[in-house]
């Protein structure tokens, strides 16, 4: 891949440069030193993806990555030093179309977080190239499941849902965002803060939960089991995108039995597309998000052109909608 970096730091950008050439598997195409020169760069020779930073002089990490998507769209890897220290800026760059985060490596005579950096990339450079015993049944009082799937802009595009959205108390809400495992935890306490509405981490075997939202939280896929029990399962272990929208949707078009909504937000890819329409043809309600809200139009395009999706509607108007559906406030 053709890689630029948006670094102000020389040891953090000579610490990626020295990652980037011991993989022998990509090409540095140029080193900004600004988050303004980064935009420009785009322009003048865009990269198939930019490492970039949050803090940098001139304009930061997350108006770059904005001016950057909407003139030249690439695809963004924020990549900053203790990424858990600046949750709101990691989130405001995720919702402006970054797809992922990861910490810079550090250079110390080794390249101490080189693997995981380059294990990011070769993810990005796959979507970039296109791509049980019985069980006790959930509380009878959830009589309705909302799946939701997200990638790049999720964060964003989520926290604006649930701010005009909160599922009623027979409603459970589960959403599966496309986000490291390292940070799904930040993820469900960035949530809770920016929206009205409990969310929790999801563990293993819980049960569905009416008017919380409920956020799957690990790198294995999300299922729901037979019995209405939320599950973890590292298999396929073959799928780009960990957890996957397509294996949860999925397995609520199988086992599901009562009333539900799938809903498909923003993001790169076609993640979840097969699995709406899985719930379209199982008789549920299906919803995606338009062109003009979504940060990325990749996954809702999909789903769109599959016919997966019944109604195309805007973040704004997608909450009317499940209150339309089946209550909840809105």
């Amino acid at each position: 891949m053709k890689i630029g970096i948006a670094n102000d730091v020389p040891m953090a950008a000579e610490a990626l440069r020295r990652v980037l050439k011991a993989s022998g598997e990509h090409e540095l195409t140029w080193v900004a030193r600004t988050g303004l020169d980064a935009v420009r760069l785009c322009a003048d020779l865009r990269p198939d993806l930019v490492l970039m930073d949050l803090d940098m002089p001139l304009l930061d990490g997350v108006e770059a990555t904005r001016r950057i998507m909407a003139s030249t769209p690439c695809a963004i890897l924020v990549v900053t030093a203790r990424p858990q220290d600046n949750v709101g800026q990691v989130f405001r760059a995720l919702g402006a179309g970054a797809l992922d985060v990861v910490a810079t490596p550090v250079l110390l005579g080794r390249e101490d977080g080189a693997g995981a950096l380059l294990a990011k990339i070769r993810t990005i450079g796959k979507l970039v190239k296109g791509r049980p015993a019985p069980v006790p049944v959930s509380s009878p009082r959830v009589a309705r499941l909302v799946a939701l799937g997200a990638s790049t802009g999720g964060p964003a595009a989520l926290a604006r849902l649930f701010a005009d959205w909160r599922p009623p108390l027979d409603t459970a809400a589960v959403v599966v965002q496309h986000i490291d495992a390292s940070f799904s935890t930040q993820l469900v306490k960035w949530l809770g803060e920016q929206t009205p509405v409990k969310v929790v981490a999801i563990d293993d075997g819980d049960h569905l939960e009416g008017g919380v939202v409920q956020v799957a939280a690990t790198s294995d896929h999300l299922r729901l089991a037979p019995g209405h029990r939320l599950r973890y399962d590292a298999h396929p272990r073959d799928e780009i995108h960990r957890p996957s929208i397509d294996v949860f949707f999925r397995s609520v078009a199988r086992y599901w039995d009562r009333k539900a909504t799938g809903v498909l937000l923003t993001g790169m890819g076609r993640d979840g597309a097969a699995g709406l329409l899985a719930m379209r043809l199982a008789g549920q309600a299906t919803i995606a998000q338009d062109e003009d809200s979504s940060a990325v139009y990749g996954m809702p395009r999909a789903a769109a052109e599959l016919g997966a999706a019944q109604y195309v509607l805007p973040i704004g108007k997608i909450a009317a909608a499940l209150s339309a559906q089946g209550g909840g406030a809105a």
